[in-house]
C-alpha cells in the first residue's frame, strides 16, 4: 500500500512530467538553410519574394519553419565552409541563392539534403542537374537567364547612348562560369551592333576603383556591368564611380538604379525568389527535387533612374521611358 506522503510525491512528480512529455510530443519545426553570397542588408527585395513564396506553400518564418541565414557578404571563397556548416546543422533543405558559386558550394557539401538554387547560367551546363525537366538528383531551382538577356541589355544601352562606339564590360574573373556565360552573349551582340567591346576585370574593391580609372583614361563611351555578387554588394560604389567619371552604365537588376545607378534590365528578382520560396515549401511538404522541373525566368524588368541620367547629361528617349517598368526620379 502507498502511504499518503508517497502518494503526494508521486502525484507531484507526474504533474512536473506532464508538460515535459507534452513538449516532447510536439513536432519540431523544419529548418531551412539559406546560403547567399551577398550581405544581408542588400537583399530586402529578394527576401520579401522568398517569404511570399514560402507563404504560398503554407509556411511562415518563426511560425512553422525556421531559417538559418548564412551570408558570404561578397566573399565567394567563404561559401563552401558556410555550406558545410549548414549540412552539419542537419537542415531540412538548403536554399542556394548566391548565384553559381553558392549552388556549386551546396552541391559539393551534400548529395542527400535537398537544394533549391537560383543561378544566372544554364544549370545543365554547370553540372547541377541532368536536365531542366528532370533534374535527376537532390537539386532543382530557377535559372535567371542573365546571359540570355545580356544582349537585350546592351541594345537598350545603345538606345540610351546612341553615340556609344566603345563599350567597357566589367567582369569578375573569380566567377569563371558567370563571366564566360556573359561574355559569349555580349560579345556576339556587340559584333552585330558594330560596337567595340573592351573587357575590364575586377575581383576586389580596389580593382573596381582601378577599372573606372582605366575606363576614363581610355575614354570609353559606356559600361556594361555583368551580373555578379561582388558587383551587387558594391553597387553604391559602382554608381558613385560612374557618376564621378561620367560613364553611362547598365546593370543586371533593379538593385543598381535603386542605389543611384543609371539603368538596369534583367530578371524580376523579387518574382524569381518567390518561385524559390514556393519550391522550398513544396520540398518541405515532401516533394523530391528530382521531380520538380527547373524554372526559367519569364518576368523581366527595365528600370531607369532619370536623376542619374541628368547627372550624366543624358536625355532619356520618351520611347524608352514608356517601356520602362519603373522610373526612379
Amino acid at each position: 500500500m502507498i502511504g499518503r506522503r508517497e502518494f503526494i510525491t508521486l502525484l507531484g512528480g507526474a504533474a512536473v512530467g506532464w508538460p515535459l512529455a507534452a513538449r516532447a510530443q510536439q513536432p519540431t519545426m523544419p529548418v531551412i538553410g539559406f546560403l547567399d553570397g551577398r550581405a544581408a542588408d542588400t537583399t530586402a527585395d529578394r527576401l520579401r519574394g522568398f517569404q511570399r513564396g514560402l507563404k504560398e506553400s503554407g509556411y511562415a518564418e518563426g511560425e512553422n519553419v525556421l531559417i538559418l541565414y548564412r551570408w558570404a557578404e561578397g566573399h565567394t571563397e567563404r561559401l563552401p565552409e558556410l555550406a558545410v556548416e549548414l549540412v552539419r546543422r542537419q537542415v531540412a533543405v538548403i536554399t542556394a541563392t548566391g548565384g553559381t558559386p553558392a549552388a556549386l558550394a551546396a552541391k559539393s557539401a551534400t548529395t542527400t539534403i535537398p537544394i533549391v538554387f537560383a543561378v544566372p547560367e544554364d544549370p545543365v551546363k554547370l553540372g547541377l542537374v541532368a536536365s531542366l525537366a528532370r533534374p535527376g538528383n537532390n537539386m532543382t531551382g530557377i535559372n535567371f537567364l542573365n546571359a540570355e538577356v545580356a544582349a537585350k541589355r546592351l541594345e537598350i544601352l545603345r538606345e540610351l547612348v546612341p553615340t556609344a562606339a566603345q563599350v567597357a564590360m566589367l567582369v569578375n574573373p573569380a566567377n569563371i562560369a558567370n563571366t564566360e556565360a556573359n561574355l559569349e552573349g555580349v560579345q556576339a551582340a556587340a559584333r552585330t551592333m558594330g560596337l567595340q567591346l573592351q573587357i575590364v576585370r575586377a575581383s576586389t574593391i580596389r580593382e573596381i576603383d582601378e577599372s573606372f580609372e582605366a575606363i576614363a583614361r581610355e575614354r570609353l563611351d559606356a559600361l556594361f556591368v555583368s551580373g555578379d555578387n561582388l558587383f551587387n554588394s558594391r553597387r553604391v560604389q559602382l554608381a558613385l564611380l560612374a557618376a564621378r567619371h561620367a560613364v553611362p552604365a547598365t546593370y543586371p537588376s533593379r538593385d543598381y538604379p535603386a542605389s543611384g545607378g543609371l539603368m538596369s534590365y534583367g530578371t524580376d528578382v523579387t518574382d524569381a525568389f518567390r518561385h524559390v520560396g514556393a519550391y522550398v515549401g513544396r520540398v518541405l511538404k515532401g516533394a523530391k527535387p528530382e521531380d520538380l522541373p527547373v524554372v526559367q525566368s519569364s518576368k523581366f524588368e527595365l528600370v531607369i533612374n532619370v536623376q542619374a541620367a541628368r547627372t550624366l547629361g543624358l536625355g532619356v528617349p520618351s520611347t524608352l521611358l514608356a517601356r520602362a517598368d519603373e522610373v526612379i526620379e
